[in-house]
């Protein structure tokens, strides 16, 4: 469902990634780990059509998105991506509802279809009471489930997660990472992840490590 094929990036004199090649399939969870400076979050960037590779390919349920305008390619990023960061960037003066639904009418959906949607969503992450709350009425556990609805409200391709449980206690970590597999088995949702949590990644379908710029262990389809 992701191909990457032989992707580099540099900044200035500093080759970060080199020479990556990776695929993924359709409704897996793999987590990138490595140690801090191996290009883990460059390539998942990179992946997430968030920045450009200096060379190289990759395609996301079957499109190569390498070569696309940055029209082209921020429709494309709304339509079939979805994004979690460590802190969960709610914006603040909306409620969690109207967070939820900001994708879906970004991208041209009706404000009564996306509300419905994203009531639908915060009813399966169990925040259906605080879908009138804003972020600062909300605990982190909850927000960072508010983002994870938010990711998926126009069911994208893909969920491209950065440090996802980086910044909760233990408690509301083991609950997020039930909910990607809980998310992966009722929608068949594609996950990856960028974590420094060994639990999380000891419990993914695949780990990728990586180590200056390279892939450490590949492992062959």
């Amino acid at each position: 469902m992701i191909k990457i094929r032989n992707i580099t990036k540099s900044f200035g004199s500093l080759q970060v990634l080199k020479g990556i090649d990776l695929d993924i399939r359709r409704g897996e969870i793999v987590s990138i780990v490595g140690p801090s400076g191996a290009g883990k979050t460059t390539l998942l960037q990179i992946m997430g059509t968030l920045d450009k590779a200096d060379s190289g390919t990759v395609e996301i349920d079957g499109v190569d998105v390498s070569s696309m305008t940055q029209t082209k390619l921020a429709h494309f990023r709304n339509q079939r991506i979805g994004f979690v960061f460590q802190f969960h960037q709610l914006l603040a003066e909306f409620t969690a509802l109207e967070n939820v639904m900001m994708p879906g009418l970004i991208g041209g959906m009706g404000r009564k279809e996306a509300s419905l949607r994203a009531a639908e969503l915060l009813g399966f992450m169990g925040l259906a009471e605080r879908a009138g709350h804003k972020p600062n009425e909300l605990s982190g556990g909850e927000k960072q489930r508010v983002a994870v609805a938010r990711a998926l409200m126009n069911a994208p391709a893909v969920v491209m997660a950065d440090e996802p449980s980086g910044s909760l206690d233990t408690q509301n970590k083991q609950e997020l990472h039930q909910l990607f597999f809980d998310l992966r088995d009722r929608m068949g949702q594609t996950f990856v992840i960028v974590t420094h949590d060994e639990t999380l990644a000891q419990l993914t379908d695949r780990t990728i490590h990586m180590r200056d710029g390279m892939i450490e262990q590949p492992i062959s389809l």
